[in-house]
């Protein structure tokens, strides 16, 4: 396990590894192929799907920061969770998921399970007494999306972690919300840690990718052998722009967070708010948990809009800078209808059963002042309270 922290791991992997012409910066290597030294010798790099030096950089970044022993950088983030359950899942295992879980996990398992891939069960799985039942059918793995997406609910990664090695599962969390600066899943037991890097590793908004990471070296091998073999690897130039964003991961986390918390107590003042979504608020059920598996509460908070859902609609075509568009991470602000956007494939039965109601409103909180993102909120909600309808 490295000793550095996590910003200094973000910033110098890859720095001055060019040997030849000793770039500090490692530069791209868009070959598909390499050859080979001499007849029957097999290279480090053979074909790029197999592997790449700016994948492989991104990987050895990754892994370390999330105290890995391997990692494989997949083409987004939905490709990394299908590799997970491709790689370790058969017809009659059963996978244990969040009932609130992202729309695309929901998508991607609902559906598999449906073709007779494997066996899914989403659970509450803040529910204590529901996740224990969920357990009691002896799944082969179990994922966590902890702060979830989009109701920023928490769960205890070690105590899950323990009950799953009490019956031999093995525990993914994917740590999209908070990356490896402000949660690090396989420190409290987990097996793997899965993330969008389109997200918050990235951070900027230009590059789809995903990654898994793996505990151990085995599980790490038998995951790059599949994604090898399904073809789910990352390119070149998708994982040298990932890199590139990762080197500012620390500083743009902190800035994320530091404008949310401000954001946060500017909604508790306004009347349109009703539920507000975030661990660090000491109501969130999920306060006391968030505190101790977590260095920092993240950025990404959602609330229930108290007004009309015209009145809604009124509201996010009022904001200026808060784009209304998917996804989340990035340098600019966002704000997200999840019933209607990212969630909009679970259908309404399972959206009512997560608690998705169609009042709810996510925000990804920008590199923006702070105190334009509040001015931009406040005369949209000053106009919505005049809005007629």
């Amino acid at each position: 396990m490295s000793d550095r922290k996590p910003s200094t791991i973000a910033v110098r992997t890859g720095i001055e590894s060019d040997t030849q012409h000793h770039a500090v910066v490692p530069p791209i290597y868009l070959s598909t192929n390499y050859g080979f030294p001499a007849f029957g010798e097999v290279p480090n790099y053979d074909y790029t799907r197999s592997g790449n030096p700016n994948r492989g950089l991104l990987e050895q970044a990754l892994s370390e920061l999330e105290s890995g022993e391997g990692a494989v950088i997949t083409n987004c983030g939905t490709s990394a969770l299908n590799l997970w359950v491709s790689t370790f899942l058969g017809p009659d295992d059963l996978i244990v998921a969040p009932h609130d879980c992202y729309g695309g996990t929901f998508r991607l398992f609902n559906t598999r399970a449906n073709k007779g891939d494997f066996k899914v069960n989403f659970v509450d799985q803040v529910d204590e007494a529901a996740l224990d039942q969920a357990l009691a059918q002896k799944p082969k793995l179990i994922l966590l999306e902890t702060p979830s997406n989009p109701l920023v609910r928490v769960v205890d990664i070690e105590k899950i972690c323990q009950k799953a090695k009490a019956i031999g599962a093995m525990v993914a969390v994917d740590n999209t919300f908070l990356t490896p600066i402000y949660q690090k899943p396989l420190e409290l037991g987990a097996d793997f840690v899965i993330h969008s890097t389109t997200k918050f590793i990235n951070g900027h908004s230009d590059v789809i990718g995903g990654v898994i990471i793996a505990k151990s070296a085995q599980d790490a091998e038998e995951l790059a052998w599949w994604g090898n073999c399904i073809g789910a690897t990352g390119t070149p130039f998708d994982s040298y722009m990932t890199l590139r964003g990762l080197r500012t991961l620390g500083a743009r986390m902190r800035v994320h967070e530091e404008s949310s918390l401000e954001i946060l107590k500017f909604l508790t003042t306004q009347s349109l708010v009703k539920t507000i979504y975030h661990p660090s608020l000491p109501e969130h059920p999920g306060h006391e948990i968030a505190k101790k598996q977590q260095s920092g509460f993240g950025s990404m908070l959602s609330f229930e809009f108290a007004g009309s859902f015209d009145q809604l609609k009124y509201f996010v075509g009022e904001l200026s800078l808060f784009s209304l568009a998917e996804s989340l991470g990035g340098v600019e602000s966002l704000i997200c209808h999840p019933a209607s956007m990212t969630h909009r494939a679970m259908g309404e039965e399972a959206l009512a059963k997560a608690g998705v109601s169609q009042q709810l409103l996510r925000l990804s909180v920008g590199l923006e002042d702070a105190q334009d993102l509040i001015a931009d909120l406040q005369q949209a909600f000053a106009k919505t309270h005049r809005y007629q309808g």
